[in-house]
């Protein structure tokens, strides 16, 4: 059964009705809390992440930073060029989750098979006897965010389940693997349960799997409220750009429109354009070199609200090409949450799910105007939904309903959630 499971509160109508599965997650979970003695409350979780634990804050932070409440965690990264012989560094970066970086050297790194090959014996032995790790991670559910990985480490830690969390076409990215729509069959046909951060791609997955659930943006409104709270302080970097101030935070790829964000610099040349976030996947050499663009480079998940507490717009300016065209942004509530009028490219997720909060441009001049328009005179009632809209989107109740919809999907006995 696919169901679509939009996280975003009132989207529900616009989805098909009925009930918010996540707002009903507590009491289906209450249901069959302590009454079962087969894990299925605590079961440990083994994570394969294409996503450095310690990279920019996003869905998989949000998600297993939840589950490692209840759940122990392993979060296995992907390898790191290092010199000398394979090994593993283990630590414990958050409370109750465990993470294995392997290091490699150069000449050993030749595909994901052969990552398998060598860590897989090293990461068996961690798991028996490693202080962190023994005896606390028997039967996991064995949870998937690249497909990479899957072919070499399926079927070898005696799991319970399998869980592909699909937050990105990861095929349609620069540099993506040639074989990596394979390895996604592979974990498809062999997942219990398919998650997907965007309605795009619950549309595309659903055809291939019958047990897909669309769980998009989540947002810590209590973090990201602080933006709107007097008491905080702007950064010093974003305060030393004139105003006024059009900002974006997260990662500076393949998927931006640069041409776009030259466009607004030229367009308003006594603004900044801040953008703030790690370069990845693009030469730095080749980002618009403007003086009013103000490149900040990767920041804090703490810092983040005081950032866009410094912004009069934010920006979501994506390029509309195959590495978005399935992309439901995370920081849209984000921005929301914020307090802050909102400008985007056409991304189809942005304007199925968000408009008309968030004002939508369908060309570079009708961008550049609208974010004129959102400065010069930004809707407060827009901006007081889009308040009202994160607030209804928590990622704790997200959570919840993932993690009743793998219960369901494991242990056919437990409750179902009111779903779309």
């Amino acid at each position: 059964m696919s169901k679509q499971t939009d996280s975003v509160g009132d989207e529900r109508a616009a989805v098909g009705g009925g009930t918010n599965a996540a707002d009903t997650a507590d009491s289906a979970s209450a249901a069959v809390s302590g009454a079962f003695g087969d894990g299925r409350e605590s079961f440990p979780i083994i994570v394969h992440c294409h996503l450095r634990w310690d990279f920019v804050w996003q869905r998989p932070q949000q998600i297993f930073s939840r589950l490692a409440r209840n759940h122990r965690v392993l979060f296995i990264e992907d390898p790191v060029i290092a010199e000398g012989e394979p090994r593993l560094a283990i630590d414990e970066p958050y409370p109750n989750l465990v993470r294995i970086v392997p290091q490699i050297p150069q000449h050993l790194a030749v595909n994901a098979d052969k990552d398998a090959e060598i860590f897989l014996p090293q990461i068996k032995k961690a798991l028996d006897e490693h202080p962190l790790l023994a005896g606390r991670f028997e039967q996991p559910l064995h949870w998937f965010y690249s497909p990479m990985p899957a072919p070499g480490y399926m079927g070898q830690f005696n799991a319970v389940g399998v869980v592909y969390d699909c937050m990105d076409e990861l095929a349609n990215f620069r540099f993506a693997p040639p074989d990596i729509a394979d390895r996604e069959r592979f974990v498809m046909s062999r997942a219990d349960v398919v998650f997907t951060g965007g309605y795009q791609l619950f549309e595309s997955k659903s055809r291939f799997h019958d047990n897909v659930h669309f769980y998009g943006c989540g947002v810590d409104v209590e973090h990201y409220g602080k933006a709107r709270d007097e008491a905080t302080e702007v950064p010093a970097a974003v305060l030393a750009a004139p105003g006024p101030r059009f900002g974006y935070f997260g990662v500076i790829d393949e998927r931006l429109d640069y041409e776009l964000i030259a466009a607004l610099a030229e367009r308003f040349p006594a603004a900044s354009v801040v953008m703030a976030g790690p370069v990845v996947k693009v030469d730095p050499n080749e980002l618009p070199k403007h003086e009013n663009i103000h490149w900040l480079g990767q920041q804090r998940y703490e810092d983040l609200p005081a950032i866009v507490k410094g912004f009069d717009v934010c920006l979501m300016p994506f390029a509309l090409n195959e590495a978005t065209k399935y992309i439901n942004p995370t920081k849209t509530l984000e921005y929301m949450a914020g307090g802050k009028p909102i400008v985007s490219t056409a991304v189809a997720d942005v304007v199925r799910n968000f408009t008309p909060i968030v004002d939508v441009a369908r060309s570079p001049s009708e961008f550049v105007d609208a974010v004129e328009r959102a400065w010069r005179q930004a809707d407060a009632e827009l901006i007081a939904q889009g308040i009202e809209r994160a607030q209804n989107a928590s990622w704790d109740a997200t959570v919840e309903s993932m993690r009743n919809d793998v219960q369901q999907a494991i242990w056919t006995d437990v409750p179902a959630q009111a779903a779309a």
